[in-house]
């Protein structure tokens, strides 16, 4: 049987309903996996980075919930910066069907099953 994969989600705390969406998806890809993510209000209590760096070296990727939040999450572009130090893979999801926001660095993707098990495979 082949390891779960665990992929990580970074969202801003305002898109927490479309963190829950994602997790609650099934998905049918051909390997198993896990979502983890450190949603927390108050992003810079002590040890919160160390914990999310922790989280992001133990998974295979990073998912990117993508939304005009995004822009003002300080938490969030933490999070990203951090996946990318850690050089785990990052895909980006737009969170909402009406919001395409751009963010830079990160290559963003309609919201879709096979979008999300495509990369969940590719990890």
């Amino acid at each position: 049987m082949a390891d779960t994969k665990t992929i990580f989600i970074a969202f801003a705390i305002e898109d927490e309903r479309q963190r829950d969406l994602l997790k609650g998806q099934s998905l049918s890809p051909r390997a198993p996996y896990e979502f983890i993510d450190m949603s927390v209000k108050e992003p810079y209590d002590s040890g919160w980075k160390e914990k999310v760096r922790t989280r992001i070296r133990r998974s295979h990727g990073v998912i990117v919930l993508v939304s005009k939040n995004s822009l003002s999450s300080s938490g969030q572009k933490w999070e990203i910066e951090c996946a990318k130090e850690e050089g785990r893979p990052i895909r980006g999801i737009w969170a909402y069907s009406d919001d395409r926001t751009d963010l830079a660095g990160v290559s963003t993707y309609v919201w879709s099953d096979k979008n999300i098990s495509d990369f969940i495979d590719s990890l």
